[in-house]
C-alpha cells in the first residue's frame, strides 16, 4: 500500500509526547520528517532516533506563536526537502486555572500557541500543497475541545477553535485534493500525566469504557492513517482517539 512512503512531513511540537510519536510513526511509514519545536536539543534527539531506525529527519527551531519564526522555518524546510506534503499541527501549551482566576496573559498564550500557531503554519505551508494539488493537514485537537473541561477555558476554547478551523480549511482546499482533518485525543499516558495521583488516575480510567489511558503511538497511528493515500476521501473529519470516553 502507498501509505506515506516518499512524502515529506512537517510536524510542530515534535520534540516530545504526541508530536514525537507522530514523527516516529510517519518515518516508520516511509516519510521524510521535518521536526519543528522550540527545544532544539530534544529535536536533535528525536532526529537521531529516526535516523537510527533508517529514516530521514532534519530539525528546524520554531515557536509557532511567532509568525516570522514560522515563515522562516517553513522556508528552511522547503529549501532542505523541496516540498511539504503533510503538515501535523501539534504544538500546544496549557495554562490551567479557573476562569475567575485566569489572567489575560494565560488566555492569550494558549490561544496564540494552540490556535493562531496552527493558522500561521498552515498559511505558510498551504502554497506548497496547492501547486502539486496534493496535501494532508492534520490538526491535533482534544476531547476537551468537544466536551469542555473545568479549569481549561483557554485550552478548551483553543481546541474547539481548531476544530472549526479544520472544517473551514477542508472546504477551502478540497478542490485541490488537499484534505484537512483533526485528531482529538482523550486521556493519553504522557509525561504530562505521569505525575497525577494514583487515585485520580483510577477515577479517570473509570470514565473510559476501555478502562485505560491511550498511548502517544495510538494517536500517532491515527495521524499516519489520515496522512496516507488510503484516507484520500476523508476530509473535514474529527477522529476521536479517546477509548470511548466521548462517543457520538
Amino acid at each position: 500500500m502507498p501509505g506515506v512512503t516518499g512524502r515529506v512531513a512537517l510536524i510542530t511540537g515534535a520534540s516530545q509526547g504526541i508530536g514525537r510519536a507522530c514523527a516516529l510513526a510517519l518515518a516508520e511509514g516511509g516519510a521524510s520528517i521535518a521536526l519543528a519545536a522550540r527545544n532544539v536539543k530534544k529535536l536533535e534527539e528525536v532526529a537521531k532516533e529516526i535516523e537510527s531506525r533508517g529514516g530521514q529527519a532534519a530539525t528546524f527551531p520554531m515557536d509557532v506563536s511567532k509568525e516570522d519564526e514560522v515563515k522562516n522555518a517553513v522556508k528552511a524546510v522547503l529549501q532542505r526537502f523541496g516540498k511539504i506534503e503533510i503538515l501535523v499541527n501539534n504544538a500546544g501549551v496549557t495554562r490551567d486555572t479557573l476562569l475567575m482566576r485566569m489572567k489575560k496573559e494565560e488566555w492569550d498564550t494558549v490561544i496564540q500557541t494552540n490556535l493562531s500557531g496552527a493558522f500561521y503554519t498552515t498559511q505558510a505551508v498551504i502554497g506548497s500543497m496547492l501547486r502539486p494539488r496534493w496535501g494532508r493537514i492534520i490538526n491535533i485537537t482534544s476531547i476537551f475541545g468537544q466536551m469542555g473541561q473545568a479549569g481549561q477555558a483557554n485550552y478548551s476554547a483553543s481546541k474547539a477553535g481548531l476544530i472549526g478551523f479544520t472544517m473551514a480549511m477542508a472546504r477551502e482546499v478540497a478542490s485541490r485534493s488537499i484534505t484537512v482533518n483533526a485528531v482529538a485525543p482523550g486521556y493519553i499516558d504522557t509525561a504530562m500525566t505521569e505525575g497525577l495521583a494514583a487515585e485520580l488516575k483510577a477515577k479517570v480510567n473509570e470514565a473510559i469504557p476501555l478502562g485505560r489511558p491511550g498511548t502517544d503511538m495510538e494517536v500517532a497511528y491515527a495521524v499516519r492513517f489520515l496522512a496516507s493515500e488510503e484516507a484520500a476521501y476523508i476530509t473535514g473529519h474529527v477522529l476521536k482517539v479517546n477509548g470511548g470516553m466521548l462517543m457520538g
